[in-house]
């Protein structure tokens, strides 16, 4: 067991009430799995606070209690430690607890809105065929090499980001990619990490529900580079117009790519098919099975990051010839009949324009593209009617559904989108609530050579109702469906 008084290194501590000369067995942020000699940390949370169960924690053994503000009744014997931000505490407290493990290893962070789960999960991929042993946090999984686990949030806790780098370091992991949310920034929950470097993927309309402003989701993001050490380095998109700003303040190597701008990594879209892509990498070609242009710009972040974590540039372009689409991203199927089914996890305005456009791209214009889209619930709704104006405007017919409506009603959340539809687009969009009757419906649609998007959740394999989770997965579904229409 550690020592309390060497688990509080770096925290910025107000007032402390007791001995942090004691045995600590465990630190958590959750009363329910508090027990004999832990540290029961009491974070402010936007369902319920942790301070209110602070007489639990003390009842089920905590021997130390970190808060904002000391309880009324302080119990003898249990030691107090008052902080500013108990969030920024516990990523110290993680941090410490499992002897600081992202110092062991290269880390690298990821956020933007679109493109994070691309770049941390090919990175990998990159990383594991290059012959390294290799780390990923993500939205869809974790890895600690070659064993996976279940992820939960796009940027876990730190809690929990701190075990799984421990376990990569004693796995003998040489480098991590993990996705950075905005959620994660605003919590603390990235604090007392060593990055070696971060990327910038790009930022566009998302989490409105939970930051108040753009400018205050866009300054979030901003302050994770802001806090990358001197050593590391901060690659950026110089396309984005918010590129720049996030290298404002940052100490670290200071780096830019882009497909329209002069910047350190180039590329140039020489070829765009189904098949794939042709690019020209700082006057380099190579094939790649990813599609779109936005794929062109996650596939230059990730050649720049390699280069920079030591690869070689040759070598890393033979890499990204090899890297297969992530689950859910731009996945599709061509069934017997020729029907093309696209499932892809585009949730935000940009990120549907940006798939729309590329399958625009790419098809004849002699076949109908049929695009299934919904909204998810409890979440942003500003989106809402702007999400059903692109699907409108770039597709032939949209079908309206369901995605997660979690505890909305799905018709309300629908009828928001509905309101985005321009009248000389009404004619094209039907309403299905159920996701798998408008996926049938957009199967029993499509002729031969015809493209069918289905999206919102990609690699999702449930659908969220009134706090029920029940199995569903778009991409199983299409087959399915497809198969049937074939017999």
């Amino acid at each position: 067991m550690t020592q309390l008084k060497d688990l509080l290194y770096k925290v910025s501590i107000e007032a402390v009430k007791g001995s942090t000369d004691i045995a600590v067995r465990n630190i958590d942020f959750d009363s329910r799995k508090i027990g004999e000699e832990d540290v029961f940390v009491a974070i402010r949370g936007s369902v319920s606070n942790g301070h209110d169960f602070i007489e639990k924690a003390i009842n089920q053994g905590a021997t130390a209690v970190v808060c904002d503000t000391f309880p009324d009744v302080i119990v003898t014997g249990i030691t107090y430690v008052q902080v500013k931000d108990t969030n920024k505490a516990l990523a110290f407290l993680s941090a410490n607890f499992y002897g600081n493990p992202s110092q062991n290893l290269k880390l690298t962070g990821i956020t933007g809105t679109n493109g994070k789960t691309t770049i941390a999960s090919l990175l990998y991929q990159l990383f594991k065929k290059a012959g390294y042993k290799t780390g990923l946090i993500s939205t869809v999984k974790i890895m600690v090499d070659e064993i996976e686990y279940k992820a939960t949030h796009t940027t876990p806790d730190s809690l929990t980001i701190n075990k799984y780098l421990r376990e990569m370091v004693d796995a003998g992991v040489d480098f991590c990619f993990m996705e950075v949310s905005s959620h994660g920034i605003h919590q603390k929950r990235t604090e007392g990490l060593q990055f070696a470097g971060g990327v910038f993927t790009n930022l566009s309309h998302d989490h409105l529900d939970y930051h108040d402003t753009f400018g205050e989701y866009r300054d979030v993001k901003k302050s994770f580079f802001d806090h990358l050490p001197r050593q590391a380095f901060a690659l950026t998109n110089l396309d984005d117009k918010n590129g720049l700003v996030m290298l404002q303040n940052t100490i670290a190597k200071k780096l830019t790519y882009a497909l329209k701008s002069y910047a350190d990594y180039r590329a140039q879209i020489l070829e765009n098919q189904l098949s794939g892509l042709l690019l020209k990498i700082n006057d380099n070609e190579v094939w790649v099975r990813l599609i779109g242009t936005f794929n062109a710009y996650n596939l230059l972040a990730i050649y720049g990051t390699a280069v920079n974590l030591g690869l070689d540039q040759l070598e890393v372009l033979r890499l990204l010839s090899e890297v297969e689409s992530v689950s859910g991203r731009f996945q599709f199927i061509v069934s017997e009949g020729q029907i093309t089914a696209i499932v892809d996890y585009a949730h935000t305005p940009d990120a549907l324009e940006n798939v729309l456009k590329t399958i625009n791209d790419i098809r004849t214009k002699n076949e109908q593209l049929i695009t299934v889209v919904g909204c998810g619930g409890d979440r942003d709704k500003t989106k809402r009617p702007v999400m059903a104006d692109i699907a409108s405007i770039l597709s032939d017919k949209v079908i309206l559904t369901s995605d997660n409506p979690r505890s909305e009603e799905p018709e309300a959340i629908i009828s928001d989108m509905e309101k985005g539809v321009q009248p000389i687009n009404y004619k094209k969009t039907v309403a299905i609530v159920d996701r798998k009757q408008a996926i049938k419906t957009a199967c029993q649609l499509a002729g031969p050579n015809d493209i069918i998007l289905i999206a919102g959740k990609g690699h999702e394999t449930y659908q969220e109702i009134k706090g029920v989770r029940y199995d569903f997965d778009d991409m199983a579904i299409a087959k399915e469906l497809l198969q049937q229409l074939n017999k």
